[in-house]
């Protein structure tokens, strides 16, 4: 399939003002660690300069710029103020009912240094854990902030995780104090927080003493007297003057939550230094940011960790400027993030895949009513970006001029480690292609050597990076067990990627999403990208299920586009023109044993599809608890529509 796709060489006007170059990438390879040693004193202020850029000797726990210290908040603020950059916005903030609130650097800085003494008024000191569970709305960026300054350790939980997994979170970390909202608007319509929270902490045994909570939707929320308290009562009362702590570079920064295959949360560890040098060296140089003019937006909520890295960290230790969205991109209507670019200017966007196709289904006309002309740099993150979703979004959201930087990375990698540069890099839409400067990456077969052609392999890390996880919080065994196992040595957390026939990489998706069919491993991924290609097909998740006579059977779920759904055709004839046209583009082998055309996915509140839920309708079973989805009934109508004779 390769050679099918164009490719899009960097616009020479671009490149001549790009602020990365091909250097970076021959400075890291002449010597990895005098390069990132260089980053680091570029892109922060070290109190204390390092004295020896990685220690290694406790593999896989690794020690980056050992020696030096720093504080998170002052890099992202007070250095600014101080550098005369005060009067820059850092943040326009835009709320889902059209309310605004527009924070200088200045401003910022003084916020957070009253929310800094506000935590410690309420016994919050260095090395204590404080639950974030907020809307994306300023408070969370400063609540975090505040955190760091003082060397608190902040976990956030994803505003639409249910009060047990709150619970769940605060008693592994053993936070002291939980920071929420009455609620926030989704969709138009109050959506609540508090309530939750409630719930969370009713049962003893917690490790909390206060619950600090921002009015936002103006619900009736009861507090508990003596440990919740408004914070329009606590923080605006306090100095804006609050005395500085440097942290030593191995200082854990925060907490952050994710599956894991035992059902337990694991929580990823980050520490300071490291992981703000690479955030904010990847900040810079994948999106091209000149900070004195960029107008940058990244869609992810703070609950993920592309909102803390390139939200809540990167874009302020960058000094840019930025637009936080509180809102769904369909409320309230479906030209919303459209409309936000034209206000602020946004010349740098930076969203999930899931986001673009929805955008697709809606139809081009919905932002050709828009003037996007401050567009210049495109960003992709989540999951690989299928070509056809890549074209669309490079044609009628960058009016064909705009390099689309597709990255992947994790929530245990901490930053960026495979993109293109926007000003370098010869673009292929669906392929991230490259290691960034200083990181090494390589494609390995099951024993751990490394790819020779363009078959399906591993994605591991040969080397320690910057931003790399620093283990799994209270539980260091687990943390060598789940990413250092597999291959003796090299990091591996579960990702499939093969080469291309030029040595760009192209992401195969979660290994357990590659499936065995006749003894051929296929990907889920491209097998989605294949049908979304189909002018019928607005999305697809594909499974594979048991099967007796090839070991699995690919079954794919099609959502129509509304003109193909329109359309009146017979649905058995759709699915089968779709297995043929899986059968012609990819080969025989992929064709799907089923197409079922069906009126939603099942998706999380973050966007994720949950194709385990399908894979259980595809093998017969009942898909069980569907709780966890934004729509709760969408399974409920799968299973509706593919029941015989409906």
């Amino acid at each position: 399939m390769d050679e099918q796709i164009p490719t899009f060489p960097p616009p020479a006007e671009f490149a001549a003002q790009a602020v990365a170059g091909a250097d970076l990438y021959e400075e890291a390879a002449e010597d990895r660690l005098a390069y990132w040693g260089r980053r680091a004193r570029e892109v922060l202020h070290w109190e204390q300069d390092f004295t020896e850029v990685l220690d290694w000797s406790d593999a896989p726990f690794a020690k980056w710029f050992v020696g030096g210290t720093t504080n998170a908040a002052y890099n992202a603020l007070d250095r600014h103020v101080e550098a005369g950059n005060g009067d820059r916005v850092a943040v326009h903030f835009q709320g889902e009912p059209g309310d605004t609130r527009t924070y200088t650097y200045a401003e910022l800085a003084s916020e957070v240094r009253r929310t800094a003494n506000a935590f410690e008024s309420l016994g919050v000191a260095k090395g204590d854990r404080v639950a974030v569970y907020l809307p994306m709305i300023p408070e969370a960026v400063i609540t975090m902030l505040a955190c760091a300054r003082i060397g608190a350790v902040h976990s956030v939980v994803f505003g639409g995780f249910s009060a047990d997994a709150l619970r769940s979170r605060v008693d592994d970390a053993e936070a002291k104090l939980v920071v929420t909202a009455d609620g926030s608007f989704r969709r138009g319509k109050p959506s609540m927080l508090k309530p939750a929270v409630d719930e969370a902490l009713s049962a003893p045994g917690h490790s909390v003493q206060h619950v600090l909570v921002v009015r936002r939707n103006e619900a009736e929320v009861s507090l508990v007297e003596g440990r919740d308290l408004w914070w329009h009562d606590v923080v605006p009362a306090q100095s804006d003057e609050h005395e500085l702590v440097w942290h030593d570079a191995e200082h854990p920064l925060y907490i952050l939550y994710t599956s894991g295959t035992t059902g337990k949360p694991k929580g990823i560890l980050h520490t300071t230094g490291g992981y703000l040098v690479q955030t904010a060296a990847t900040h810079h140089d994948t999106f091209d940011l000149h900070p004195e003019t960029d107008v940058y937006w990244c869609t992810a909520d703070v609950g993920w960790v592309t909102g803390h890295s390139y939200v809540a960290y990167a874009p302020l230790v960058n000094g840019a400027t930025q637009v936080i969205y509180e809102g769904t991109p369909d409320s309230p209507h479906q030209g919303r993030w459209w409309e936000i670019v034209q206000k602020y200017g946004v010349s740098i966007l930076y969203t999930a895949p899931t986001a673009i196709r929805t955008c697709m289904k809606w139809g081009r006309q919905i932002p050709d009513e828009y003037d996007l002309s401050s567009l210049r740099v495109l960003g992709t993150v989540g999951e690989a970006i299928n070509p056809e979703a890549w074209r669309w979004y490079h044609e009628v959201i960058g009016g064909g001029r705009c390099p689309i930087v597709d990255t992947w990375w994790q929530t245990e990698t901490g930053a960026h480690m495979l993109t293109p540069l926007p000003g370098v890099t010869t673009l292929k839409p669906g392929s991230a292609q490259t290691p960034v400067p200083g990181v090494t990456l390589e494609v390995v077969d099951e024993i751990g050597e490394p790819m020779k052609d363009t078959s399906a392999g591993f994605l591991v890390a040969r080397e320690p990076w910057p931003s790399m996880l620093r283990g799994i919080w209270g539980n260091p065994e687990r943390f060598k067990e789940t990413y250092w196992s597999r291959f003796p040595g090299m990091y591996f957390a579960g990702d499939g990627a093969r080469y291309d026939e030029d040595g760009d990489i192209w992401l195969l998706g979660r290994v357990d999403d590659v499936m065995n069919v006749s003894g051929h491993r296929l990907s889920t991924t491209e097998i989605e990208s294949s049908l979304v290609a189909h002018p019928s097909v607005a999305e697809s998740a594909v499974v594979g299920a048991a099967d007796e006579t090839t070991g699995e059977a690919v079954v794919a779920f099609v959502l129509l586009t509304e003109e193909a759904a329109a359309s009146g055709r017979d649905v058995a004839e759709v699915e089968e023109e779709l297995r043929q046209h899986v059968g012609r583009d990819i080969g025989p082998i992929a064709k799907p044993k089923r197409v079922l055309v069906v009126p939603e996915l099942p998706k999380t509140r973050s966007g994720k599809i949950m194709r385990r839920l399908l894979k259980d309708v595809a093998e017969g079973r009942d898909p069980g608890d569907a709780t966890t989805l934004a729509d709760p009934t969408v399974m409920q109508r799968i299973v509706e529509t593919l029941a015989p004779g409906a």
